[in-house]
């Protein structure tokens, strides 16, 4: 029995995973390592999977990109200044206004991505947020009319405590849909939007899956798991987007660094994309006359424009060789930045200048048929694929100013910490409170913060935590309970906490001063 249970020499054992544990690695590695390492940056230089960390972007810095961009004479105002206004004014604190968020964004960015076929998914912390999830989904929906419809996926039944005589089944509120039958179901055009409680997070293959949004705390393998449902290739898609609720760049990064093989880019000023199409237009390589022709054989659909998209680009291709391989290597930098930069920026901003699409458009154009090295004058066979799928993209998907591509290997502009937390003092956080509001806070306004700090240090839940962990693991409990807190005194204290959360500086410096000053209390520590 021994003797059988011995590999016979002539066999040989693999494992292949996309996630590897400690315990297959201890199996099937050597000394512990794998054997042979295809990583994520490999798979997706060769067209296997998309990157999905190229467009991720934090609430946060999606909420600074608007208001950075509200100034920009790109945003025609008397078209973008209601939806702006409406997105400056929220704050992702209750579902109602999350939902708000997510819907007009997938509507207006989304919806017209893979040809206008896309379709997103919506991470939720919890089986009962996923049902409230989706009762405000499709009541906003409805309200505005849109051609949208979603699906729900959880186990079991969940019990709502604010409506105790009520159930909900996943059957129930996806109008009969049986759980095996859900996938095929939101493979159906009509069903654009998945929102999902632990299900679907790992294995689940849909290639028109292009934006995320992510209402939970994820980290480590769950991260990678959660977010690679968006890695599915399709011969229209361009790009993935993710809008983060919840988590902080900086461990989405760490968590995919063991697989990934590179680090995420940092953050880029949303101005970067004007001053990159300014260098392109002081080169001479790119006329603005030429590029209305070229952008409307594009988007024909007649196969025999396709002739005329190389003519059009020829006399730049002429310009573009008459450079110094200085100068060029410039100017495929600044096109590239342009590409990147505009196809990331679409998705956030509603820019309604006419123009900046077209610059766009053309430059994909160009970029595909660009010699590969200096000196090469002709153009490259395979620039006839890229031609062809783009000018496929754009004749499927709708003409819209939010049509966008990315290059999904250089990371255009990814949320990260914008600066460490200074330890400072509570009369210096007072100090920049006043500031904000514009007067000196009240004996009633510091009141809400004893009483805050009085919750936290009588929350079972809290003390256990801090008893049973290091300082930044019960920060990931701690800072939710503060977003709690502020939340319960919105009603009385309304002026006070939205100054708090408009400014993140503030509410960031109250959190570290909170979070070490309850963590000590609760440990019994000076």
């Amino acid at each position: 029995a021994a003797a059988g249970r011995r590999f016979p020499p002539n066999m040989s054992f693999f494992a292949f995973t996309a996630t590897p544990k400690h315990k297959t690695l201890a199996i099937f590695g050597r000394n512990g390592e794998p054997s042979h390492r295809y990583t994520m940056r490999q798979a997706i230089e060769e067209g296997f999977i998309m990157d999905v960390l190229a467009n991720y972007v934090t609430y946060r810095t999606y909420y600074r990109l608007i208001k950075a961009c509200d100034d920009d004479p790109n945003v025609e105002r008397k078209k973008a200044a209601r939806a702006l206004a409406r997105f400056l004014r929220l704050h992702p604190h209750n579902i109602a206004q999350k939902t708000e968020i997510m819907v007009e964004h997938f509507y207006h960015h989304t919806r017209h991505r893979i040809g206008g076929h896309a379709k997103a998914m919506v991470v939720t912390g919890s089986r009962l947020e996923a049902v409230r999830y989706k009762q405000s989904f499709d009541q906003y929906i409805a309200e505005k009319g849109y051609p949208i419809k979603s699906l729900v996926a959880f186990s079991g039944t969940v019990e709502d405590d604010k409506v105790p005589e009520k159930s909900y089944t996943e059957v129930e509120m996806n109008n009969g849909v049986r759980e095996k039958e859900l996938p095929d179901t939101f493979s159906k055009p009509e069903f654009r939007v998945l929102l999902v409680a632990e299900k679907y997070q790992t294995g689940f293959d849909q290639p028109l899956l292009h934006t995320m949004y992510v209402d939970k705390r994820i980290a480590g393998i769950q991260a990678v798991q959660s977010l690679s449902r968006l890695n599915r290739t399709h011969p229209l898609k361009e790009d993935t987007f993710v809008l983060d609720f919840q988590n902080d760049t900086d461990d989405i990064q760490k968590a995919f660094e063991p697989y990934y093989g590179r680090t995420l880019a940092i953050p880029t000023d949303p101005n970067e994309m004007h001053d990159a199409r300014a260098v392109l237009s002081a080169s001479g390589v790119i006329w603005a006359d030429e590029i209305a022709p070229v952008v409307q054989a594009l988007r024909s659909e007649n196969d025999k424009e396709q002739a005329k998209v190389y003519a059009g680009l020829e006399p730049a291709l002429e310009r573009f060789g008459a450079l110094t391989e200085e100068q060029q290597v410039e100017f495929r930098d600044a096109l590239k930045r342009y590409i990147n930069l505009y196809s990331f920026m679409s998705q956030v901003v509603p820019y309604t200048d006419q123009t900046m699409e077209d610059w766009y458009v053309y430059s994909r154009a160009l970029r595909s048929v660009l010699p590969h090295r200096a000196g090469e004058g002709s153009i490259d066979v395979s620039s006839k694929v890229q031609l062809t799928h783009l000018k496929v993209s754009l004749a499927e998907g709708e003409t819209d100013i939010s049509l966008g591509d990315a290059d999904p290997l250089t990371p255009p502009l990814v949320d990260g910490k914008q600066h460490e937390v200074d330890e400072e003092t509570l009369e210096e956080i007072i100090r920049q409170i006043n500031e904000a509001l514009g007067r000196t806070l009240t004996g009633a306004d510091k009141l809400v913060f004893d009483q805050m700090e009085q919750e936290w240090l009588e929350d079972d839940s809290l003390g256990d935590q801090a008893r049973n962990s290091g300082i930044e693991n019960f920060g990931l409990v701690f800072n939710k309970k503060f977003d709690s807190s502020m939340l319960d005194r919105l009603s009385k204290n309304e002026d006070l906490v939205l100054k708090i959360l408009d400014s993140p500086a503030i509410k960031e410096a109250l959190q570290a001063y909170y979070l070490e000053r309850v963590y000590r209390s609760l440990r019994n520590e000076e």
